[in-house]
Order: structure tokens, then C-alpha cells, then sequence
């Protein structure tokens, strides 16, 4: 009967690592859109500036990218984070690219690198 205890005890410990250990990794959450500003520039394409806010832990999570998405479902363009900001948070980034003038709104979302998308979506209106 004892075996049996240590043998639980050891699983139970393990388990608790494991949690310990995903919870970790986990904790950064999904990237979340919490501002956009979208201006048409002098030749025609628009810059959009996307403030993001997710807490970044390192290289094995962080903010990755945000798109911008034409109500059909088309991404129209991606703006790519290539490192993590773990000590600026939230932080802002832009993207200048066309938008055909058939499309009135677009949806901004961002990625992360664990949860990929599933955070808080912007849907702004664009200024043709």
C-alpha cells in the first residue's frame, strides 16, 4: 500500500509540473487590436496604424503579426512583428497598403505565436 501512495504522490507531482509548465506558456494570452487609426495618403493607398496589446513573453511568445481583412474574408495585408516587445506594451506599428474602393470597412486582428488569432478584432471604417 505504500508503493501505491508514492507511485499517486509521483503522479500527482508530475501533473502538477505539467500545468505548472503550460500555464507558463499559456499565460502571455491572445493578442488583442485595441486601437486603429486609418488615414488615406497622398497617393491613394492608406496607412494604418494598429496598437496591439498582449503580454509578451520572449521568443517562445510574442505578438507575430496583424492583418488587415476585407469583409469577404481576404487578407489585404499582413504587418509582420519580427521580434517580441515584452517592454512596450502596448505598442503601435503601421501598415500602408491599397484597399480597392469597393471595400468600405476592414477587420484588423492579430496573431500571436502560440494562440495564433482569437484575440479582441477591430472593424473600422476606411475613408475613400
Amino acid at each position: 500500500m505504500r508503493k501505491k501512495y508514492g507511485l499517486k504522490k509521483a503522479l500527482q507531482i508530475t501533473l502538477a509540473s505539467v500545468i505548472i509548465s503550460a500555464s507558463a506558456q499559456l499565460s502571455a494570452g491572445v493578442a488583442d487590436v485595441i486601437n486603429v487609426v486609418i488615414k488615406k495618403t497622398s497617393g491613394g493607398e492608406f496607412r494604418i496604424d494598429t496598437t496591439v496589446m498582449h503580454d509578451d513573453n520572449g521568443w517562445d511568445h510574442y505578438a507575430d503579426r496583424w492583418d488587415v481583412v476585407a469583409p469577404d474574408g481576404t487578407v489585404l495585408g499582413s504587418r509582420i512583428l519580427h521580434h517580441p516587445h515584452d517592454n512596450e506594451q502596448p505598442f503601435t506599428r503601421s501598415l500602408t497598403l491599397a484597399i480597392p474602393a469597393n471595400i468600405t470597412t476592414v477587420t484588423i486582428r492579430a496573431n500571436d505565436s502560440v494562440h495564433e488569432l482569437g484575440g479582441k478584432e477591430m472593424q473600422v471604417t476606411v475613408p475613400h
